[in-house]
C-alpha cells in the first residue's frame, strides 16, 4: 500500500489462493474496501466460497487483469504468498486440465496407497511430494490417469527457474518474529470478527468448497463452530499449522535463485527504502 500510494501508476495484483473467495475477508487479511478504493487491486473476490478455484482459472484471470493494467500504461505490483499461483503467472506454467471421472475413482483409496500407485505410474512426480500430501497426490494421479501422460511431463515444472520479465523481491524476517506475528495476527482477527465470518460461511446453503475449507484458520474455526473443537484448541491448531506453512513457504521461495531478498529485523516496513529504489528503477 505504501508503494501504491507513492506511485500513481502502480496497481496491486493479489497472488493469494484464498483472497479469490467472496466473503472470506477477515481470515485472509483481504484489503479493505477503503484500501481497494485508494489503490487499484485485482484478483480479489473472483469466486463464491463453495466453488473449486483452480490454478488454471487464476492464470486466465491474471492474463486479463495484467492486460488491462498495461493498457492503461500502468505497472502491476504482484503481492502475495501462494507460491504455485505466483510461478504459474510469472513463468506461464503449462497447467494440466481437469479429469473429474478419474478423480472420483481415486477418492475412496487411502493416501499412502495412492502415493504407491503414483510411484508406479509417475515415479518422478511421486518423488517430488510428501506421501502424506493427499491433495497433491490425488491431483497428480488425476492428471496421469485422465490424460494418459505423466503429471511430471507437463512443461519444465517447478524445478526450472527460467528468465522472467518480472522482478522478484522477497522480504526476509527472523523466524522467531514470524512465529510471534502468526499468533498476534490470529488474535487480532478474532477481535475483528473471524469467528462470526466463519459461522456465516458455514451456514451457506452449499457450505465451503474443499479448497476453501482447507484455508489456514478457516478449517480450525469451522471445526469450532460445528462443536468439534473448543476455541482454545482451534486457535492452537491454527497457529501451529500456519507456522508450519510459513516454514514450507520460506523453503519454497528460497529455492528460487531469481528472488532478491530484502532483510528486516523487526518490521517489514524497514525494507521500504530499498523496495522504493527497485520500483523507481534506481537499482
Amino acid at each position: 500500500m505504501a508503494i501504491g500510494r507513492a506511485h500513481t501508476d502502480i496497481e496491486i495484483v493479489s497472488v493469494d489462493s484464498m483472497q479469490v473467495y467472496r466473503g472470506m475477508d477477515v481470515g485472509t487479511a483481504k484489503p479493505t474496501p477503503a484500501e481497494q478504493a485508494e489503490v487499484p487491486h485485482h484478483l480479489i473476490d473472483l469466486a463464491d466460497p463453495d466453488e473449486e478455484f483452480t490454478v488454471a482459472r487464476f492464470q486466465r484471470a491474471f492474463g486479463d487483469a495484467f492486460a488491462e493494467v498495461e493498457a492503461r500504461g500502468h505497472r502491476a505490483l504482484l503481492v502475495g504468498g501462494t507460491g504455485l499461483y505466483l510461478r504459474a503467472v510469472v513463468d506461464g506454467l503449462a497447467i494440466p486440465g481437469q479429469f473429474p471421472e478419474a478423480r472420483r475413482e481415486l477418492e475412496g483409496a487411502g493416501t499412502r496407497q495412492l502415493h504407491s500407485r503414483l510411484a508406479e505410474l509417475d515415479p518422478i512426480a511421486a518423488a517430488r511430494m510428501e506421501p502424506s500430501n493427499r491433495r497433491r497426490i490425488v491431483r497428480a494421479l488425476e492428471v496421469t490417469v485422465g490424460s494418459g501422460r505423466p503429471f511430471s511431463s507437463y512443461g519444465p515444472g517447478l524445478q526450472a527457474y527460467p528468465p522472467t520479465p518480472f522482478r522478484l523481491v522477497g522480504i526476509s524476517l527472523p523466524t522467531a518474529l514470524v512465529s510471534a506475528r502468526v499468533e498476534t495476527r490470529y488474535r487480532q482477527q478474532l477481535d475483528a470478527g473471524f469467528i462470526e465470518e466463519v459461522r456465516e460461511l458455514a451456514g451457506r446453503p452449499h457450505g465451503l468448497s474443499r479448497s476453501a475449507a482447507q484455508a489456514l484458520g478457516y478449517r480450525e474455526l469451522l471445526a469450532h463452530v460445528r462443536g468439534e473443537l473448543d476455541l482454545d484448541a482451534a486457535l492452537e491448531q491454527a497457529i501451529r499449522r500456519t507456522r508450519q506453512f510459513a516454514r514450507r513457504q520460506r523453503a519454497w521461495f528460497r529455492r528460487d535463485p531469481r528472488i532478491e531478498w530484502l532483510t528486516a529485523e523487526d518490521d517489514p516496513a524497514e525494507v521500504l527504502p530499498s523496495l522504493e529504489r527497485i520500483v523507481s528503477g534506481q537499482t
